[in-house]
């Protein structure tokens, strides 16, 4: 179910754009194994049109930071590789890691875009200036967003999501000429 268009004031009005991991940023699928010496190795599918979403947000001065509701190394490793901040706490507890967040940006609730999918997302989905669900997000999600992506999570709806918010921003078109500008 695809809502109308982020409003122009809204998306400027946005400073922090905050990410849960498993759902929107993968496809909820987790590899988990173990090496020959019985290290625990776990593996997430991330998709690349997501990254360069991401890069673009902070190109265009949206602070983005991933948090999510359980601890995983694939998921610091992908925040460090796109250079955001990850936050991780176990059993779905969100609620502080986004309160740490608006002080360290000095950020209101109004602030804030939280792109979200499960239950675990709905206590700060419900404060925030723009919830967003991805496509494939719960019911329950879907009903209290502002905007649902038509694009499921890991399959490029935070990529959608970024252009969106970038295009109602007016900033979009120029950001993507100088993006591709400095690699001709």
């Amino acid at each position: 179910m695809q809502r109308s268009k982020i409003p122009a004031a809204l998306a400027r009005a946005i400073k922090l754009v905050i990410l849960d991991v498993d759902g929107v940023l993968t496809d909820n699928g987790v590899y988990i194994g173990q090496t020959e010496r019985g290290e625990h190795v776990e593996m997430k599918r991330f998709d690349i049109l997501d990254g360069l979403g991401i890069k673009m947000l902070v190109r265009g001065g949206v602070q983005v930071a991933f948090v999510s509701g359980r601890i995983s190394n694939a998921s610091a490793l992908r925040a460090l590789e796109l250079g955001v901040e990850c936050h991780q706490a176990d059993a779905g507890y969100k609620m502080a890691a986004c309160r740490e967040l608006m002080q360290k940006h000095a950020v209101a609730w109004q602030e804030i875009a939280w792109v979200g999918d499960d239950l675990p997302d709905m206590a700060t989905m419900r404060q925030v200036g723009l919830p967003i669900a991805v496509a494939n997000a719960v019911s329950a999600i879907q009903d209290v967003a502002a905007y649902v992506t038509s694009r499921r999570g890991g399959d490029g709806a935070v990529r959608e999501f970024a252009e969106e918010l970038l295009r109602a921003r007016g900033q979009w078109q120029k950001l993507a000429e100088e993006y591709v500008s400095e690699r001709s």
